[in-house]
């Protein structure tokens, strides 16, 4: 899955292979996608949603084509389908909205400890503005969501449980299914972080039940600046808007304004235009490959890798076997960062640090952990060269 020049951002300055394993952080684009951008950005340019001219009714399509293919990619309408800058801005258009109206004092909401900061952090406020409480669900103990206890702590106070599809630390699945039904056992919401699923694992949202799925384009080998919110459309449409200007309205007076339906409620200003198509054009390629194919391709990755660094007395592994498309491990005696600094020596990029997840790097009793993460590129040569470097590193070390 890596032949040609189809990864021009896995190449070197004088042309060697860079071993990239931080497809969880952010994923290299195949050339197809930055083609998209460059003619989206270049000789296709022209607002949409505003121009009679041809050219700006050209790129109206093109920009709603690419939230078809998005609503196609997760199983929704693309009526259900907001752009958004991004996971995050995904996360906090549903707290400050569906929570600011829905949410009180007295209600609650249910996280997990391997939760991106993104899937806290905007609970968080609201817990500030409304008073509501905030639950956290403990982990088994290879590292998932302990969905045994989040069946005994949920009640019917609770009205929303937001959790990670699949951790971006460990790597770990959710059981959605089994998730979905606890959550709507006690009539509470569920949203699914699905940032790290889209790219490797199949989602189809109706099928799952979930209320709301968020995810961010550069995940998926597209774009930065630009994501999705998927929500029910019946969810949607009882929802306010968040941020007001153009495009999100219907009729504005000093002494009124109506605004649009959904989603272009919700998309207020000039949109990130160049972006969406770039998403569009990632969900093509992905799709081209096949969703079961990557998972398949990058779980024999982890597997390996996972062998590989077993053998090696001084590495401790974080997270179940089977995780998708990421190994979180830690190197006795050295600090993550120098880890990766003499692995970016050897042409090996990885993640090290706290991942955002700082909950959990207390839960697992680490200040960091070194983070390798596999995409469609990734290949037997990237895991080699990771070893190499560990075992200099632990050389170098003593």
């Amino acid at each position: 899955m890596r032949e040609g020049d189809i990864w021009p951002g896995l190449r070197n300055p004088d042309g060697s292979r860079w071993h990239y394993l931080d497809t969880a952080a952010t994923a290299q684009k195949p050339q197809e996608v930055i083609d998209a951008v460059t003619r989206a950005i270049g000789a296709d340019y022209a607002t949409v949603h505003r121009g009679v001219y041809t050219r700006s009714a050209d790129m109206t399509l093109a920009f709603e084509a690419a939230r078809r293919k998005v609503a196609g990619l997760l199983g929704g309408d693309e009526g259900e389908i907001v752009f958004t800058r991004g996971a995050t801005e995904a996360i906090n258009l549903v707290a400050q909205t569906w929570g600011q109206a829905n949410l009180k004092a007295g209600d609650r909401i249910l996280l997990s400890v391997l939760e991106h900061h993104s899937n806290i952090v905007p609970w968080q406020l609201l817990r500030e503005r409304t008073g509501v409480e905030i639950d956290v669900c403990p982990l088994t103990p290879d590292g998932r969501i302990d969905l045994e206890a989040a069946e005994r702590i949920l009640t019917p106070a609770h009205k929303l449980v937001a959790f990670a599809h699949v951790s971006n630390v460990l790597g770990s699945m959710l059981p959605v299914e089994q998730a979905v039904k606890l959550a709507h056992a006690v009539g509470a919401k569920i949203l699914l972080d699905g940032c790290q699923a889209v790219a490797r694992l199949a989602v189809d949202v109706k099928a799952l039940g979930c209320d709301f799925y968020v995810c961010s384009a550069h995940k998926l080998y597209g774009p930065t600046g630009i994501g999705a919110l998927w929500a029910r459309a019946d969810i949607l449409d009882a929802m306010p808007p968040w941020q007001g200007g153009g495009s999100m309205i219907d009729r504005v007076t000093f002494a009124k304004t109506t605004y649009a339906p959904a989603p272009q409620r919700f998309e207020a200003g000039t949109p990130a235009i160049v972006e969406a198509i770039g998403f569009g054009a990632a969900v093509d390629f992905v799709q081209g490959i096949g969703l079961d194919a990557i998972h398949a391709h990058e779980a024999a990755l982890v597997a390996r890798a996972r062998g590989e660094l077993s053998r090696l007395n001084s590495v401790r592994l974080f997270g179940p076997e089977d995780s998708a498309g990421i190994v979180s491990f830690a190197l006795e005696g050295v600090h993550p960062h120098d880890l990766g600094t003499i692995l970016d020596e050897e042409g090996v990029a990885i993640r090290a640090g706290h991942h955002c997840a700082q909950p959990l790097m207390d839960h697992l009793g680490v200040p960091a952990t070194a983070r390798a993460s596999f995409g469609i590129y990734s290949d037997d040569s990237d895991i080699a060269a990771l070893v190499r470097g560990i075992e200099r590193t632990m050389r170098i070390f003593g």
